[in-house]
């Protein structure tokens, strides 16, 4: 598909038969969603955001939710830019997104909304590809997403909302850079980076491909995942990153 075509309403429409026509993959996203939920303070008052929702259905799984993105389908309740975010001063509980950060061509720009956005206690939880000796091998062969561990700064030129991207945004920002954001937002807290999921995404096909596992291979390559744990440095695709607003 070419990138003009990606970046369209069309695409999220067909993205969302993809997601609910393969089994292993619909439970890979909600398993997400789960942790996604979890990771929510019980603490904070108010609503939360997600950012980027597109075809998924994180709603079913955390409701009461907003549900936006930059693209105005029928799937989200809000349309708007994530370095814009059309929230009040210190309003959110939390601000959520499942690989939708490593999209954002100025993310400094949507941190710094969030940063304002968000309660004392408030999050923003992510769960992002991240950049291990496997996952870099497996983004660079397999998958149509440019994935550039040498960007200098934290923008790049963007082709659109959906094909625009860099897979190693967020280990740029929280691992390499991240002195350098701990300084930029000091009122934005890292509180997780949780390396994972080094086969079931890739078993699933993702939304690219066609070819999926079958269901009866979740259980197992999860109990794999789990004993692969003290690898996961090197042998991880993705990460939770909770980030905790502070003074």
């Amino acid at each position: 598909m070419e990138k003009c075509q990606r970046d369209s309403i069309a695409t999220i429409e067909k993205d969302h038969k993809t997601i609910r026509n393969k089994p292993f993959l619909s439970r890979l996203y909600a398993d997400f969603y789960e942790e996604i939920r979890f990771a929510m303070p019980a603490e904070v008052q108010g609503p939360v955001v997600e950012v980027g929702a597109g075809a998924g259905f994180l709603k079913n799984h955390l409701p009461p939710l907003i549900s936006g993105d930059v693209l105005p389908s029928r799937f989200i309740d809000v349309c708007f830019d994530a370095r814009s975010l059309p929230f009040r001063e210190n309003s959110l509980k939390g601000i959520v997104m499942l690989n939708v950060f490593h999209h954002i061509p100025s993310a400094g720009v949507f941190l710094a909304d969030a940063q304002r956005c968000l309660q004392r206690g408030g999050v923003v939880v992510m769960i992002e590809p991240w950049i291990t000796a496997w996952s870099l091998l497996i983004y660079k062969l397999f998958h149509h997403e440019n994935v550039d561990i040498s960007q200098r700064g934290w923008e790049f030129e963007s082709t659109g909302p959906l094909s625009g991207a860099n897979q190693a945004l967020p280990w740029i920002f929280f691992q390499r850079d991240r002195v350098l954001f701990e300084h930029t937002f000091s009122n934005l807290r890292i509180e997780t980076i949780r390396l994972h999921t080094p086969l079931r995404y890739l078993a699933s096909g993702g939304l690219s491909h066609q070819a999926t596992a079958p269901m009866s291979w979740y259980a197992p390559l999860v109990r794999m995942e789990n004993r692969a744990r003290p690898l996961r440095g090197v042998f991880s695709m993705f990460a939770t990153i909770i980030l905790k607003r502070t003074e």
